[in-house]
């Protein structure tokens, strides 16, 4: 009989150290990573014995779903100035000049507008133009306070508009 040596390779000592610390490695990783996965979920269980859950799930429960708001149609409407009407409406778009709005004292934004006077913005800002609704799109503004809002925030841009006022004031 021949012997069969031929064609077969020796394995050298490194890859025998190769293969050793691949077996011991491989399920190490994969204890750990089990071990990692238990613990983040042990983390995620909320111990709902705990008074501190057992008061938020009261809260939870006991929340109202709407609010109801009443008004009295009797009562005497109070006009708001144009700079509470500005901070409350019109911040959203004049104060980053969203959508294309004219900036709140920038007077290159307002320039053009305020050359069309008083009674032409306050009429786009009734009506509302563009992309901005009327009334800035809060409808309970009245024409007062509109007035009032356009004269501020055109002065604050070198305007000098004077807003016109109900008889009386």
């Amino acid at each position: 009989m021949s012997e069969q040596t031929a064609g077969t390779s020796k394995t050298t000592p490194s890859q025998i150290i190769i293969a050793i610390l691949g077996g011991f490695l491989a399920p190490i990783i994969a204890i750990i990573l089990i071990v990692q996965l238990v613990l983040s979920i042990q983390q995620g269980h909320i111990d709902k014995d705990s008074p501190a859950m057992a008061d938020a799930a009261v809260k939870e429960r006991l929340k109202p779903y709407a609010e109801v708001k009443s008004v009295d149609p009797n009562a005497p409407r109070v006009e708001r100035s144009g700079e509470a009407v500005y901070q409350a409406v019109c911040t959203n778009c004049h104060q980053s000049g969203a959508l294309g709005a004219p900036k709140f004292g920038n007077k290159g934004d307002w320039g053009k507008r305020i050359a069309q006077g008083y009674d032409t913005v306050l009429k786009h800002a009734i009506e509302g133009l563009r992309q901005m609704p009327a009334r800035g799109g809060d409808p309970e503004i009245s024409d007062i306070e509109m007035g009032r809002t356009v004269a501020y925030m055109a002065n604050a841009a070198g305007a000098s508009f004077k807003p016109k006022e109900p008889a009386g004031k």
